[in-house]
């Protein structure tokens, strides 16, 4: 495994769609683990493949409903697609590849997601709050949408840091 350098919101990458992925094999799992162990590294709670410089439609997302005395996972998702939401929550939301910058986002309270695991089979999995935040920010970022341009507003470093206090 390798860490991977996330790119930013000025590198022109970000805002291509990303292709299928056709080709379940240990290339894919190689960059599956780097981007596990720079999203661990990065503290980050979801990561796609574009911010790591790879133009395929592949993320994962760091589980964080959990029960109390289990550990949070992550969720690995190849050739995503929502094919269910309900609900709305709005928020603040960050970025990885926009770092000290967040901003509210309307986003759906539960999405239900279809996607493929490592080896290439089909399952469906469902998230709700944080997670599916996680879904709809990462799977964006397939098709080149960066969450600045759903924001309804950025938030000031002032209300940042207020957030921050009150963690």
């Amino acid at each position: 495994m390798a860490l991977r350098n996330i790119l930013t919101k000025e590198q022109p990458l970000l805002y291509k769609k990303s292709r299928v992925v056709t080709d379940f094999n240990p290339r894919l799992h190689q960059l599956l683990d780097d981007m596990r162990e720079t999203l661990l590294s990065a503290n980050g709670v979801g990561l796609a493949a574009p911010q790591v410089g790879v133009l395929r439609r592949a993320v994962l997302v760091l589980e964080t409903n959990v029960p109390e005395g289990e550990e949070e996972y992550i969720i690995e998702l190849i050739n995503p697609e929502i094919v269910e939401s309900s609900g709305e929550q709005d928020g603040a939301e960050g970025c990885l590849s926009v770092p000290g910058e967040y901003g509210y986002v309307k986003r759906p309270m539960t999405v239900k997601v279809r996607a493929q695991d490592r080896d290439g089979k089909s399952f469906e999995v469902e998230g709700t709050g944080l997670t599916a935040r996680c879904f709809c920010h990462e799977i964006d970022h397939l098709d080149g949408i960066i969450f600045t341009s759903k924001a309804e507003r950025m938030l000031s470093e002032e209300e940042m840091q207020d957030a921050a206090e009150n963690e």
